[in-house]
Formats: C-alpha cells, structure tokens, sequence
C-alpha cells in the first residue's frame, strides 16, 4: 500500500459516478488535478441517486425519500462536472490489465492509461435463490427500483417484496407511494435481531427515526410486514401468480400463500469486487457480509500501488459513509502523488467514518445473512441461472470430488461462468459448497474474475429510447 513506484504526470482514473466516485471527482478538482470519471450510466448519482430519463418529470421525495435533498446535491454536481473531471457517461470498463483501462463507450471500444486509479463500482443484490424465483415477475429488490426511478413503471400492481436489509423497507415505501398494492413485506430477520440492534443505531438517530417512519407508513396503510419469514416457493404459470412462505416463531413455522404478480427479493447487498479482482488485489474474509472484500489501509489504498476503494465496491456501508471514502481515497491519492492534502481534512474524514462503522455493524446486527438458506435449498432448486445449475449438482461435486474451493468447483460444474460471470450466483454457489463440504465458507475462496466482467455490445446500433420515440413525459 505504498504510491507508484514511477514518476510522471497525475492522470487519476475513477470509475463510478455514484456518492464515492463524485466525492473523489470534487476533492481532486478542488486540489488542481481533473480525473477521468468512467460511469455505466448515463447520468451521475449510482444506484441510490440514480436518475428519471430526460423528460421524465417525477416526485423527488416518492423516489428518493428522505434522501431527497441528498439526491439533488448530487445530481447538481454532476452539472458542474464538465468543470470538475473529464465525464464520462455510459461507459463500461470490462477490463484492467497493468496501467491500463478498456471500456466500451458510445462511440465503441477503447482504452486509457492512468496513474491513479479509484474504484468505486458500488453493490448489487445479494440473491438467495427460493423454488420458482426463475418465474416471470420475479425481480431483485434493486431491478424493482431501477424500474421505478429509471423507467417510470412498477414490475406489478399487486407485489410482495421480501429478503432483509433497509433497502427492502425504502422500496416497499416507494411502491406504496407510488400506487401499488404492496401485498406484504417479508423480512427473514427476526423482530429480536432488530431491537438488539437499538443501543448501535441509537448513533445515528437520523437514520433510526427513517427506519421507524418507514415501517410506520407501512402499517399505517394497512401493509403487514412479518419478520423472520422463510421464502417457500413462488407460484404461477405464465408468470407469478402467489408465494408461500413460512412465518416464523421460535421453533413453530406457520406456512402462509399470499397472491401477487410480482416479487421483489434481496438479502441486502453485495459489492462489486471484480475489478479490484482482475487488477490482483488481496482480498480478505468480512465475516460480518459474509463476503470477501479488498484488503485496504484506513485511507483506501489497496495491495496495488496507486489503486485505491471506496463506497460500497470497498464494504457495504452505505451513501453517506460512501461519500467519506471518496474523499478519503482522493486525500490517500494526492499524498501519494506529491500533493500536501489539509491534514484536518482528514482527521474530519477519520472521525466521521469511525461514528459511521459503529452504526453500519449495527444494521448488520439487525438484518443478519440468513445462515440457514443452504441447509434448507433444495437439490432441484437452480442456483446459476445462466448455466442452468442446481444446488444438487453443486453438492455432489463438491460430495464427490472432494472440491471444496470455488473455483474448482466453477470448473467442474460451470457454475459462474454465464452472462452474469458469478454476481447473481457466486455467493448462494459459496454457500452451498460450504453446506456441502461441512466446511466454513471462508475456506471456499471467492470466485476470481475474467474479462469481460460484463458483457459487451458488438456492432449494434444504440435502440431508441422510450422518450425519446414518443415524445411525451411522464407528468407524475
């Protein structure tokens, strides 16, 4: 965790235009450089301040609730942005290899060297399958987000969102808001986790006092939410039309059908190491995520040399510890490039993020991983959706060959090797090797990446948008 080794001019390179990316953008313009800001999307904000299409004109409480105003800030620096870093929108790094960047953009493949690099590639879902999850209308609580705040539409008008986390109880709120019949909230955490956790979110009463208004809303509109609910299985034909699922109480499950068209799941979220992965970074076993995540030094530095994490790619620990990250990985950056960083500026940062890490244990306290899943997954439940795998494949590889590690196991059954190269399946793969093998999940590894860690898009023209073939603007 040393600066690079070889001298030159400062070209940083940040990938992620999310609260860490912009944090990083700001500092580093502040101090005299301009980044090159790589970003999937086509405008800045991440996930959680994704933003509406041109034209799309939408309540910015209903979709970002009481981060409204962070929202704004962040979707008002990416208009100075041109002033700030060298932007770039829709741009897909699918490779790092040395000093060098390859990504594909509007305009085609192409690539750049930098001397710098920050990663803050945020999270997605962290997906445990449940029989019938493969069934049309059935989503990841993100993708039901995405549809929201990106798309203007909802993936049902009956739907039930379950799994654990904060993010299960803003989406189930803004589907509310937004007209739909929430059918029922299911959290796998129990109501004992959740009130155990108190004393650690009492840090940050803010937080506390949105968690408790969101479940409020909720019953007060006369949506039940369960805790410690068990997915049993989603039914339909041609697409959902029920789930069963088990509410539990100590040792007594009652087994319950709730009819909906749609499904919105995840058991909180998972951050996107393939990068740091590809780049050859050490990783290291996070036995609260359950997670392998990048080994860093208090500021963001990685193994490599002036290659730097922060926001949700670093660990999951949400917007506003995000953006102290950024910040903190620009501060590491320009002390490593020969810059003078204000050192209070980091001490602010430090303090702030040591405030920030009581409160993120404590969420993780009150929506635990459900350690029971593999267990309970049954042998014909399909684990990898590309490749078309089962648990039960996975546990006679593992039962018969003796693989215990993830990547051996990858390569007997191919198991992480489709469209999504492991980011739906390889934890819930983990698991169950683990299950199977009776061994602890950190002696299962973590899937090692290979380009492209997304799929790439060849010789095809760019599809006209909704808005743009119609013309006309959502005026909700």
């Amino acid at each position: 965790m040393t600066p690079p080794d070889a001298p030159g001019r400062c070209v940083p390179v940040i990938i992620g235009a999310g609260p860490a990316g912009l944090a990083a953008a700001q500092t580093l313009a502040a101090h005299g450089l301009r980044p090159v800001l790589l970003d999937e999307a086509p405008a800045v904000g991440g996930q959680i301040y994704r933003q509406a299409p041109p034209g799309m004109r939408r309540d910015a409480r209903a979709l970002y609730g009481f981060d409204a105003r962070q929202a704004r800030a962040a979707h008002q620096l990416g208009e100075r942005l041109a002033d700030l870093a060298d932007y770039r929108p829709q741009t897909l790094v699918w490779d790092i290899q040395d000093r060098t960047v390859h990504f594909q953009s509007p305009t085609g493949l192409d690539s750049l060297t930098f001397s710098h690099l920050i990663l803050a590639t945020g999270a997605t879902d962290r997906t445990l399958p449940f029989p019938g999850w493969l069934l049309p209308g059935v989503f990841t609580l993100g993708g039901a987000q995405v549809a929201l705040k990106y798309q203007g539409c909802v993936i049902g008008q009956t739907v039930v969102l379950a799994g654990t986390g904060p993010l299960l109880y803003l989406v189930a709120w803004q589907y509310a808001k937004a007209g739909v019949r929430v059918r029922a909230v299911l959290d796998s955490s129990r109501f004992l986790d959740q009130v155990r956790a108190v004393p650690g979110l009492a840090a940050s009463p803010g937080l506390l006092a949105k968690g408790l208004w969101y479940v409020g809303g909720l019953r007060a509109r006369g949506i039940p939410v369960h805790t410690g609910a068990r997915l049993v299985t989603a039914r339909g034909d041609a697409r959902v039309q029920s789930l069963v699922w088990e509410a539990r109480a100590g040792d007594a499950a009652t087994r319950r059908e709730t009819p909906c068209d749609a499904i919105g799941f995840a058991y909180g979220l998972r951050s996107e190491t393939q990068l740091a992965s590809l780049l050859g970074c050490a990783f290291q076993f996070d036995e609260r995520s359950r997670a392998w995540l990048p080994v860093l030094d208090d500021m963001g530095r990685t193994s490599r040399p002036g290659v730097y994490a922060a926001g949700d790619g670093a660990g999951i620990e949400g917007a506003e510890a995000a953006g102290i990250r950024g910040r903190q990985a620009a501060l590491a950056l320009l002390a490593d490039a020969g810059h003078a960083p204000d050192p209070q500026s980091i001490q602010r940062c430090g303090r702030r993020r040591k405030r920030l890490a009581g409160v993120r244990r404590a969420l993780e306290q009150a929506f635990p991983c459900p350690q029971d899943w593999a267990a309970q997954a049954d042998d014909t439940l399909v684990i990898c959706r590309c490749e078309e795998i089962t648990a039960g494949e996975i546990r006679r590889v593992a039962r018969e060959t003796g693989a215990q590690d993830i990547n051996r196991v990858k390569a007997l059954t191919r198991v992480g090797m489709g469209r999504c190269q492991g980011r739906m399946c390889g934890m819930a793969a983990a698991e169950i090797v683990a299950q199977a093998a009776g061994v602890d999940l950190r002696a299962v590894g973590c899937l090692r990446s290979q380009p492209p860690v997304k799929p790439l898009v060849m010789g095809l023209a760019p599809a006209p948008q909704p808005w743009e073939s119609t013309g006309e603007a959502d005026d909700d």
